[in-house]
């Protein structure tokens, strides 16, 4: 068991010393802690045999060990990648922390994707193992992945007799190979500073780019236990949320957050609709929530349910997109309760955040946390007054920052200066303390809780033999809510529709990524030197 860490002690840290988030996360650092609590409950719905299923520590801390004994069987080292391409299932804790326990990089992936885009990642990240379902692995274009570095795909469920017809990777049953290890702790030291897992995020070439992040990153995101949640010292706390592992903000606040801490988290696998999210509250009796405002809108819109149908809740999260006053103010009604928003990024997750020891202000994103130091800063680097637009900016120093883009030295390099990371996220400070976001100066589209770069809509539309160009932009259709939209240009002669085009995208992009309308167009307004007017495209849209 590593040595406990404390908010207060965090700028002592050695950073050379070992440390391991999947050491930190299956055996919590809690003087008297019982392995035997309950680390995870996966709830598969009622359609499912198996109504739920629960792993406490000591499993989790076995099970992961074990994975780690597979993949050094396999041939992996530290520092190799393995990719987790899974739903809401056991597996992905186990295979996330066993990867780690290695000293290897976790790569998670949605399993939104599309097989072209899982070729990409497995390809640009190097990737030796992907660990994912038999359906999922129907999507995988072996004969291009001849060409990546893959050498295993591990099938978690039923593996088909002939999964593979590639000579070079090979498939082989997850479960079957986890039996079969061993569940001794592998010997591989890892310091704050090493790479641990690397997520990816929207890129502005086209292409998603990796933010890899470091074993210290879990230290990093500690502040927002003091910050953000509201955890209960005397009590167990039960988290749900309603995401998914692959996306950071889950990984964070739904697995590696609560389980430093030794409580216990709770998400769902299987077909959701605005009720499922107060009947799990109710079934497994959680006492904090976390969702994406849609989530909250949905359930105040569709449902009926209310504080007396949820008496265990007491605190509720939300991030990804913006909460509108009417939102907060309804569920305030409804449930007796405030929604804490938070705004963080790939980079360095959540920094900014409400909390219950200070007033909501309903519209602003809260103060930075601390432990965090945060700065608004102009073009010159120099500190902004309050009321004054400036860049948010990290210190360099900040334990939740992340290493580098992958393979990207020169993207990176342009993200830091003066030991600072700039954001590119732009937001004024009242005389109180609080951040009112103002949002980005780039492209990126906020759709529903996805930031989506506008490129990579825009390179897969313009493989289709019919489109010209295009271009990828948002529609606002209500309060805080966007949709992705495409403006697209036809070839001559062409008679090429809208329902074939979204026909084609749907077939090329993870489903969130795909446009809900086609916008044809003969000509876009552009600068003198070419460039798109996109602002005034989208101001088209809204007039």
């Amino acid at each position: 068991m590593q040595e406990p860490i404390k908010l207060e002690t965090l700028n002592d840290l050695d950073l050379s010393k070992d440390f391991n988030i999947g050491l930190a996360c299956t055996r919590p650092a809690i003087p008297g802690f019982d392995m035997n609590s309950t680390a995870l409950i996966v709830d598969h719905g009622d359609e499912s045999n198996e109504l739920h299923q629960a792993y406490s520590y000591q499993q989790l801390d076995k099970a992961s060990n074990q994975c780690a004994a597979l993949l050094s069987e396999l041939g992996l080292i530290k520092g190799d990648r393995v990719m987790l391409w899974l739903p809401n299932v056991i597996e992905f804790p186990i295979a996330f922390y066993g990867t780690v326990k290695l000293g290897g990089i976790a790569v998670p992936s949605s399993i939104l994707l599309s097989g072209d885009e899982i070729d990409y990642l497995a390809k640009d990240s190097g990737a030796k193992v992907l660990i994912t379902t038999a359906a999922l692995a129907e999507k995988l274009h072996l004969d291009t992945l001849e060409e990546s570095e893959l050498a295993h795909v591990l099938i978690i469920d039923e593996l088909a007799e002939t999964a593979s017809t590639s000579s070079k990777i090979k498939f082989q049953s997850f479960a079957n190979l986890l039996a079969s290890s061993s569940d001794d702790e592998i010997a591989v030291n890892t310091c704050y500073n090493d790479p641990a897992y690397l997520v990816y995020t929207s890129g502005t070439t086209g292409y998603p780019k990796g933010v890899l992040h470091a074993h210290r990153a879990l230290l990093g995101r500690l502040p927002a236990a003091y910050h953000w949640f509201d955890y209960q010292s005397d009590k167990t706390d039960r988290i749900l949320h309603s995401g998914k592992f692959n996306w950071t903000y889950v990984l964070g606040t739904a697995m590696m957050d609560p389980m430093l801490l030794g409580k216990t988290v709770v998400v769902y696998n299987g077909d959701a609709t605005a009720e499922t999210w107060p009947k799990l509250i109710a079934k497994h009796q959680c006492t904090i929530f976390i969702g994406v405002p849609t989530i909250y809108r949905q359930i105040i819109q569709k449902t009926e349910f209310s504080a007396k149908d949820v008496p265990t809740l007491r605190h509720c999260m939300c991030a990804g997109e913006h909460l509108s006053d009417e939102m907060l103010g309804l569920w305030q009604d409804r449930f007796n309760q405030d929604i804490y928003e938070a705004i963080g990024m790939s980079e360095c997750s959540y920094y900014l955040s409400h909390h219950p020891a200070r007033p909501i202000r309903p519209g602003s994103a809260g103060c930075p946390q601390t432990g965090h130091k945060i700065h608004l800063l102009d073009e010159n680097l120099e500190p902004v007054k309050d009321g004054e637009e400036g860049m948010l900016c990290i210190d360099e120093q900040d334990l939740g920052l992340f290493i580098e883009y992958w393979q990207l030295p020169d993207t990176t390099q342009a993200t830091r200066k003066g030991g600072y990371f700039l954001t590119g996220d732009y937001a004024k400070r009242d005389e109180e303390g609080y951040v009112w976001f103002l949002g980005r100066r780039d492209d990126i589209i906020n759709s529903f809780g996805f930031r989506i770069s506008p490129h990579e809509i825009e390179r897969v539309l313009k493989t289709h033999p019919d489109v010209a160009d295009c271009v990828a932009l948002e529609e606002e259709i209500g309060p805080d809510k966007n949709l992705v939209v495409a403006s697209v240009i036809r070839h001559e002669s062409s008679t090429l529709d809208e329902t074939s085009l979204l026909a084609f995208a749907n077939e090329h992009l993870a489903q969130y990524k795909v446009p809900k309308k086609i916008y044809f167009t003969q000509l876009f307004p552009r600068t003198a030197n070419g460039k798109v007017l996109r602002k005034q495209m989208k101001a088209d849209l809204k007039n």
